[in-house]
């Protein structure tokens, strides 16, 4: 059972609480690095959890193509095939509908999806995503839901919110039909409904009423303005019930983060850290760094004198760049090892401003620092 308390506010709506699932405690603001494939790119689950990550995503779509959700069930679940033994959070495939060209065909039914490994039909409905969700043995699912790629539009997002509560009408009874079977996974809804404080607020009351054990914010950006993103996200987070985890999907640069949790969400995930980490770009208190750049070459110093990472306490920006710039596979290991210590440092620092309720003095430090030194800006989600 999924059990979610808040110990601290500050600011006007910041939270530090705890989340109990099958698998472990996770302390929230919290940060989960993103596994697609059932791996976080170049890091090994004890390298992950010596940055302290408590909780990692996966994807159960991706997973269900290959290499079967029916497989890694009779091997023992996402837990043992990957070798991480604290909370997993799966996405539960709505994402796919808006961002893979191989979407076949939408319907009330659900969604099919052409293979971009064998070509093959592949169906997701509702219930078929809560049973793939379970089979993977995860400690939360998350409802398959409808969103749009033109969140301005009403008529699109008013549609997509309609079929979102539908189909978590469908989940919940998908849920309520195993529950029987022993099954330790929690399911989340995802509110959706544009740019449109009303329709969000219209279908985070219909799915409310429907008793998730946690909620999430999806649809967001998508390719909208930056500004309506932020002003969407912030009007939405108080239509979500206070006692349940609020979750913000796929949006991740390091100040997204820090206003985010001012608005009152308490968990985030993005590949930025180590997608960014294999393309050179590393993430300091004082802004993003491009390790590729001549001005590096020579440069004794760590990527970040404040952080305690292994690849800050061992090695030089000089060696980083040279083995960023020779496209050694070692580069793109220590750049991610020490991103994924960064998000993780940030979040800890996040949580620890909100218990000494000073969490507007920290935004304001953290943003004055981190958006005016750095070498290059990161903006919007990577995904």
């Amino acid at each position: 059972m999924t059990v979610f308390s808040v110990h601290a506010r500050s600011g006007e709506a910041a939270r530090a609480g705890v989340l109990d699932t099958a698998h472990g405690r996770v302390h929230t603001p919290a940060f989960m690095p993103v596994g697609t494939y059932g791996s976080v790119r170049g890091l090994t689950p004890g390298q992950l959890r010596e940055a302290g990550t408590e909780i990692v995503l996966a994807n159960s779509y991706h997973l269900a193509l290959r290499p079967g959700a029916e497989t890694i069930s009779r091997i023992g679940g996402l837990h043992r095939f990957m070798g991480w033994n604290g909370p997993i959070l799966t996405d539960s495939g709505g994402y796919q509908l808006f961002s893979l060209a191989s979407c076949v065909s939408l319907s009330e039914r659900g969604a099919k999806f052409r293979s971009h490994l064998d070509g093959s039909v592949f169906e997701m409905t509702p219930e078929r995503s809560v049973a793939i969700q379970r089979l993977l043995g995860v400690d939360i699912g998350m409802m398959f839901d409808v969103l749009t790629g033109e969140p301005g539009d009403r008529s699109a997002a008013a549609a997509a919110a309609e079929r979102t509560v539908r189909w978590a009408e469908r989940c919940r009874r998908a849920i309520a039909d195993e529950a029987e079977t022993a099954q330790t996974t929690m399911f989340f809804g995802i509110v959706q409904g544009g740019l449109f404080e009303d329709l969000r607020r219209e279908n985070a009351g219909a799915l409310s009423a429907l008793d998730f054990p946690g909620y999430a914010v999806g649809g967001l950006s998508v390719g909208e303005d930056y500004g309506a993103t932020m002003e969407t996200a912030a009007f939405t987070a108080p239509m979500l019930p206070d006692d349940r985890p609020r979750y913000m999907m796929g949006m991740g640069t390091p100040s997204d983060i820090v206003r985010l949790v001012g608005f009152g969400y308490d968990l985030f995930d993005c590949v930025m850290p180590t997608r960014n980490g294999r393309n050179g770009t590393l993430f300091t208190r004082r802004g993003t760094i491009a390790i590729r750049n001549s001005r590096h070459r020579e440069d004794p110093a760590p990527i970040d004198a404040d952080c305690r990472c292994y690849t800050c306490r061992t090695f030089s920006r000089a060696y980083l760049h040279h083995l960023v710039k020779r496209r050694e596979m070692l580069g793109a290991i220590l750049a991610s090892l020490h991103n994924v210590h960064f998000y993780q440092d940030l979040v800890r620092d996040l949580r620890a401003a909100v218990e000494q309720d000073c969490y507007d003095e920290f935004q304001a430090d953290f943003l004055r620092r981190y958006e005016q030194e750095g070498e290059t800006t990161v903006e919007g989600k990577i995904s």
